[in-house]
């Protein structure tokens, strides 16, 4: 932490604590945060959750006056209240700065035309992606999600350059440009994908049919959304802007701060933000810090691909299971794709796993069935039930994949 990390983050906290009624003056009430005098101190105040946030719907986090707030966005609420995160001018603002040093690190510029198919409305992505491209110059496509017919015939005959999807969707279109055979009519060059964690061979496979450079972009709903992270042309992690946002890593169990270059959930803390700042936020993403300056040039410290999330974890036979693990694995398998779903249930008094994974119409998928039972048992520690399908059976996604389905319970 620096001095001026430290010095926005004491500002912050004297000010969240002195509004009546405040979300942070009643979780501090025992602590005297006047006392709070170095790095230490701060790593001993309590995490901020997602449970924290839903039990302030609809307007608890607001930490601004009501003339101030301009807009506001929204999780979706699918596991219970949705989390509203009011937004104040200077915020807006601060996120489209942050999100144009993405596009810029991608080496976007003004004459680039920006294809846009994340959701507007409460989700905080298509605006994101949009208000960045705007402030940077460049053409903005409005797309929202859906209307694959569409998406593709707005592609050729405004010739986008730049794609912006979840992972999801970007394989959708590029499966779908190959399926219609218009590859040659289409303009992209650069991809930056977001909202999801994706596999290595799902990246190389989405890149090699869309033709495209692709760039990981960083960001969640409760700490301004999509652009507080992006990749740069070395594919060496993600650089973070540490002027407005402040990183840790922490053991995710016992809350313990890691060393860097420890995998473990990285925790948030806002630097700027004015409607809804946040302290020490557990995201639940799994990652870690990448030592050293990178080959780009670019000052900003970095940390890794999220790895999967700690809430994504599933245990199987006693086995710890991740997404992350599964994508490693069908990484280093000749002839598997990218693409998986596993169903896990109980029956005849034991748990069962099945494994989908897509394969091309010319692999011996017996074999294949037996190198997916040796790896995953070698790898992962568990004998799962493989079932090898063709390229295209498994369903796709418009917005985000569910890959993992636990029918236990």
């Amino acid at each position: 932490m620096t001095k001026e990390h430290f010095q926005r983050i004491k500002e912050q906290l004297l000010n969240l604590v002195s509004i009546d009624g405040g979300f942070y003056r009643n979780k501090f009430k025992s602590i005297d945060v006047s006392k709070i005098e170095n790095q230490a101190d701060f790593e001993k105040l309590p995490f901020t959750d997602k449970g924290d946030l839903r039990e302030a719907y609809p307007l608890g986090l607001q930490a601004a006056p009501e003339s101030e707030i301009v807009r506001i966005h929204s999780s979706s609420g699918t596991t219970g209240l949705p989390v509203i995160i009011p937004y104040t001018k200077n915020d807006v603002t601060d996120w489209a700065i942050m999100f144009k040093r993405c596009y810029e690190t991608a080496g976007i510029t003004n004459l680039d035309r920006v294809h846009v198919t994340p959701g507007y409305g409460l989700w905080t992505a298509g605006i994101g992606f949009q208000a960045g491209a705007e402030l940077l110059g460049a053409m903005v496509i409005p797309m929202g999600p859906g209307n694959t017919e569409k998406q593709l015939r707005m592609m050729q005959d405004l010739k986008s350059t730049v794609l912006c999807a979840t992972s999801s969707y970007a394989l959708l279109l590029a499966e779908e440009i190959a399926k219609q055979g218009i590859r040659d009519k289409i303009y992209l060059t650069k991809g930056v994908i977001g909202s999801e964690r994706w596999g290595e061979k799902m990246r190389r496979r989405i890149a090699r049919e869309l033709g495209v450079k692709l760039y990981d972009i960083y960001g969640l709903t409760e700490i301004y959304g999509p652009g507080i992270a992006m990749s740069c042309d070395y594919e060496c992690g993600m650089h973070y802007w540490d002027d407005y946002v402040y990183f840790e890593i922490i053991n995710p169990n016992t809350g313990e701060v890691l060393p860097k270059g420890e995998i473990g959930e990285l925790v948030i803390t806002t630097l700027r933000k004015e409607g809804a700042p946040l302290i020490r936020y557990r995201t639940h993403d799994l990652t870690r810090f990448l030592p050293g300056e990178c080959k780009c040039g670019l000052k900003y410290p970095r940390i890794d691909a999220v790895l999967g999330r700690t809430d994504e974890m599933v245990k199987v036979k006693g086995v710890n299971i991740y997404p992350g693990q599964i994508d490693s694995l069908l990484k280093g398998i000749e002839g598997a794709s990218s693409e998986y779903q596993v169903m896990i249930d109980h029956l005849f008094g034991k748990d069962i796993m099945t494994l989908y994974v897509e394969a091309d119409k010319d692999i011996d998928k017996e074999e294949l069935g037996r190198v997916l039972v040796n790896g995953f048992k070698t790898k992962i520690g568990i004998t799962v039930v493989p079932k090898v399908v063709n390229i295209g059976d498994l369903p796709r996604s418009e917005k985000k994949s569910t890959r993992i389905f636990d029918n236990r319970y």
